[in-house]
């Protein structure tokens, strides 16, 4: 994880250590039962970048990636689940960013 956390461009790698980055194995029930998919690769929650202190959401910005669903999109393949890892963090940098599905999507990581 540090290695793809260091291969970071420095303006991302700036913004990245403004927010916390949990590693679960995957979603628990209760983000289940909100409606995260039990195969989700990673998740941004709390308010993004671009919005601190205008929003009322009571949640702590922070990215959350789910280590053993990365590892079975990975298909057990090492190169692939480093590659994973950085594609799905930099998915969630950019949520944190303000970009949208489609953004992401223009910039290959969807």
């Amino acid at each position: 994880m540090s290695r793809t956390i260091q291969s970071l461009p420095s303006a991302l790698l700036d913004k990245l250590r403004q927010l916390p980055v949990s590693l679960e194995r995957q979603p628990d029930k209760a983000l289940q039962k909100d409606g995260i998919e039990p195969d989700t690769l990673g998740l941004f929650v709390g308010e993004p970048y671009s919005e601190i202190g205008t929003t009322t959401d009571p949640l702590p910005a922070q990215i959350i990636l789910f280590l053993e669903n990365i590892r079975d999109a990975a298909e057990g393949d090492e190169a692939v689940y480093q590659e994973e890892v950085r594609a799905t963090l930099l998915h969630e940098l950019g949520h944190y960013l303000g970009l949208d599905e489609t953004d992401l999507e223009e910039r290959g990581l969807d």
